[in-house]
């Protein structure tokens, strides 16, 4: 019988030979650089953390470990590099939700399939408040909802774009309080926030790490945080359910996933990696003062998480009838 092997499948074997046995670091590291793409610009939580991750990482790389930012088409620029590339051990994609469990539910067509990722970690996890204009008259989210009630249709709430988290997540908040509010789609957090803070919009559903500093200025106000704890880093600020409300677990989360095909061993490494750099307290600081919740979870909790975060957005985008081109 003839046997025929691809140049994927043979490099795939290389990696897992080269690989196997790698403990708390890697057992073998690459002898080219690691690199980390991340499919949104530079300055953002997207980009700040993985490269406070990758500064405390250098030590098991010789070979290195740079981030770099490829951003275009809601992260799916990126992602697509990232998925055709080889898996063999040296590039990996570090992204918010979108182009790893959102986008393929929200465009008519994509490049590369995400259901074929190789998850490797979840970095960390960043709530998603609710905040809303000083012009607003609510002051806590019971008053909120019933001025909503009240007005249908006549509050606006901001998002970073059509199919973006904010967008989503206010869909969501709609649908579980009944209530309904004009969609102002803008090109990013930034000119949201501008808006909001200006009352030239009324609400927006920003993950905490953006609008807090403007809470705490008094530039906005946050009534809500969508998570099943409060944040240590907005400690005074209720749940949902914490407000008698419909509970609503809303949460912007930044993982590393591989190409398709990438070897266990391989997958499993990088993650003992990235959960021995968020151990360190500094990195805990750091991550704490951008609102991040360090994570570090394993390849298999990672993979259970974003199939059922997948499940959880494809109802709501279904039910908001949200499509992309």
């Amino acid at each position: 019988m003839k046997t025929s092997f691809t140049r994927r499948s043979c490099v795939t074997l290389l990696v897992g030979l080269c690989w196997v046995g790698s403990g708390s670091a890697i057992a073998q590291q690459p002898t080219k650089p690691i690199k980390l793409i991340v499919p949104f610009p530079a300055g953002g939580t997207a980009d700040i953390l993985p490269r406070l991750l990758a500064e405390k990482m250098r030590a098991a790389y010789p070979a290195g470990i740079v981030v770099e930012n490829r951003a275009g088409a809601g992260g799916n620029i990126g992602a697509d590099m990232v998925y055709r590339a080889d898996p063999d051990g040296t590039t990996f994609l570090a992204s918010p939700p979108g182009p790893i469990a959102i986008n393929h539910n929200l465009y008519s067509k994509l490049a590369f399939d995400p259901t074929r990722w190789a998850p490797v970690t979840v970095v960390a996890t960043v709530p998603n408040v609710l905040a809303v204009s000083n012009k607003l008259p609510a002051q806590n989210l019971t008053e909120f909802i019933t001025y909503l009630k009240a007005n249908p249709g006549k509050v606006s709430y901001a998002s970073q774009g059509n199919g973006s988290t904010s967008h989503l997540t206010a869909s969501l908040f709609m649908q579980l309080t009944g209530t309904s509010m004009t969609h102002i789609p803008y090109k990013g957090t930034a000119p949201a926030l501008v808006d909001i803070i200006g009352s030239q919009v009324d609400v927006f559903f920003d993950n905490l790490s953006s609008s807090m500093p403007y809470h705490q200025g008094g530039k906005l106000r946050i009534l809500a945080v969508a998570d099943e704890q409060r944040s240590p880093a907005l400690a005074q600020v209720p749940t949902f359910a914490e407000s008698k409300h419909p509970a609503m677990n809303a949460v912007t989360w930044f993982a590393v996933v591989a190409p398709p095909n990438t070897p266990a061993a391989v997958t499993v490494a990088l993650q003992k990696s990235v959960a021995e750099a968020l151990a360190l307290p500094d990195v805990r600081q750091k991550f704490s003062e951008q609102g991040a919740e360090p994570r570090g979870w394993s390849p298999e909790q990672t993979g259970r998480f974003i199939r059922a975060e997948t499940e959880k957005w494809n109802k709501v985008i279904k039910s908001a009838n949200v499509k992309l081109e």
